[in-house]
């Protein structure tokens, strides 16, 4: 009796949806990137368009995505995608996937390596490329939604997928947002969302409280009075009041911001002048802010007004000659993982891929994302998670001293797309059928 109660339970224990995380659920994921996921990461990563461009990637996700007959609507916001399966009672779950490449010529030397090019915002032709990983998003999103559409039978309820333009202008998801999409179909009782990463070796997962931090972009006018340059005294340099500008500027995170705090303020750009021999009349300062919670941006950003106006008073400016502060509507909170939905998922993985699938060293960078445009106001259980994208074999040849491992945004970048991909549609999968059991 013992032995037939303990066989049949290890007979549920094997049917259940979670055992598809094992062998069978890799071994089926394997076989769909052999079947169709490479050619389809091929003509993703050889197509890249600039934000809000993404007109034949759009196409083309929506098109595999119907074809697996989820409900499909398009030009959401421009260029999103939003595709739901309806599989009874249960929650409305969705899994975002961004779709925008970057002005940037590819030098990787991989062979299948992007020559496309595209005519951008300001209407330059420009090289594209995929460096930062989104055609591996996407093309994960579809091997999701094949095997969740096969596997219908293993769970219930509705399944939103999003295919997300402009996430590196960090203004699709508010934008996808405002276009209504929770309004027409439905506000998800889950949402989750990954990202590929060459900082981690493939095969691995990042599934940690704090993925990314909030990000503003921030312009400093300066004004100054113009002069010879044999003359300074003649006028207000604006090049050494931005200067002084600049380096007040670190004392705001320095000696401002607790030092148990992360902040960053980075001046990215700082242009004046036209010739070797004369004072500009103006100088511009491009700012970007990263911080962690409400309070600490309210800190940052208070600080930078006050250190670049008094600076202005500092050299003798008053009224409206003082430097103007300008803080761009680019802006995203940081994303912030559910606790209770992170060690949920957590121990599915765990369950499904093995303890030994996570990657556990501290984020020491403040990368940003507009993924919380989706989980915020109204607030919804979300985890976002990385997959590695870097063999393991580079990190030892770069602590060897050989080539280093291109970082994301670089012309070098460049992701082993299988492990990648198989391990994206792998944790996905796992995660939504652990959610979509309610």
């Amino acid at each position: 009796m013992r032995t037939l109660i303990k066989t049949s339970l290890m007979s549920f224990v094997l049917a259940s949806p979670l055992a598809m995380a094992s062998s069978e659920l890799t071994d089926r994921v394997e076989q769909l990137y052999e079947e169709q996921l490479d050619d389809l990461f091929l003509w993703f990563h050889q197509n890249p368009e600039l934000s809000m461009m993404e007109f034949k990637t759009s196409k083309r996700l929506a098109s595999e995505l119907e074809a697996l007959g989820y409900e499909v609507s398009t030009g959401i916001a421009t260029t999103g995608v939003v595709a739901i399966m309806r599989n009874g009672e249960g929650p409305l779950v969705m899994m975002r996937a961004d779709m925008d490449g970057l002005p940037v010529k590819e030098k990787s030397g991989l062979p299948y390596a992007s020559t496309a090019t595209q005519v951008d915002w300001e209407g330059n032709n420009v090289s594209t490329m995929h460096a930062c990983g989104h055609d591996v998003h996407i093309t994960s999103l579809v091997g999701t939604a094949r095997i969740m559409a096969e596997r219908k039978s293993d769970w219930s309820g509705t399944l939103m997928l999003i295919g997300q333009p402009a996430e590196e202008r960090i203004s699709g998801a508010k934008a996808m947002r405002d276009a209504g999409i929770w309004e027409t179909f439905g506000t998800p009782d889950y949402a989750l969302a990954f990202h590929v990463t060459s900082t981690v070796p493939t095969g691995m997962i990042v599934a940690d409280p704090a993925p990314y931090s909030g990000a503003d972009t921030v312009d400093i006018i300066i004004k100054g009075v113009g002069a010879h340059g044999a003359s300074p005294h003649r006028g207000v340099d604006p090049v050494l009041l931005g200067s002084q500008i600049v380096l007040g500027l670190q004392t705001v995170v320095s000696r401002n911001l607790s030092p148990r705090r992360p902040g960053v303020i980075t001046v990215g750009s700082f242009h004046s002048g036209t010739k070797h021999n004369i004072i500009s009349d103006e100088a511009r300062l491009q700012l970007t802010v990263r911080s962690e919670s409400k309070a600490d941006r309210a800190l940052l950003l208070d600080g930078i007004k006050r250190v670049a106006e008094n600076m202005g008073r500092v050299a003798g400016l008053s009224g409206d000659m003082l430097p103007e502060v300008i803080v761009s509507e680019e802006s995203v909170p940081p994303t912030l993982n559910n606790a209770d939905l992170l060690a949920q998922l957590r121990e599915v993985w765990s369950d499904a891929l093995g303890e030994q699938v996570f990657f556990e060293e501290e984020r020491l960078g403040m990368g940003a994302e507009d993924f919380p445009f989706f989980t915020v106001d109204p607030n919804i259980r979300s985890v976002y998670f990385a997959v590695g994208g870097t063999p393991k074999a580079d990190f030892e040849r770069e602590a060897a001293g050989g080539e280093p491992v291109p970082s994301h945004h670089s012309p070098l970048f460049k992701i082993t797309p299988k492990p990648s991909v198989t391990l994206g549609v792998e944790a996905t999968v796992v995660a939504l059928m652990d959610l979509l059991q309610e």
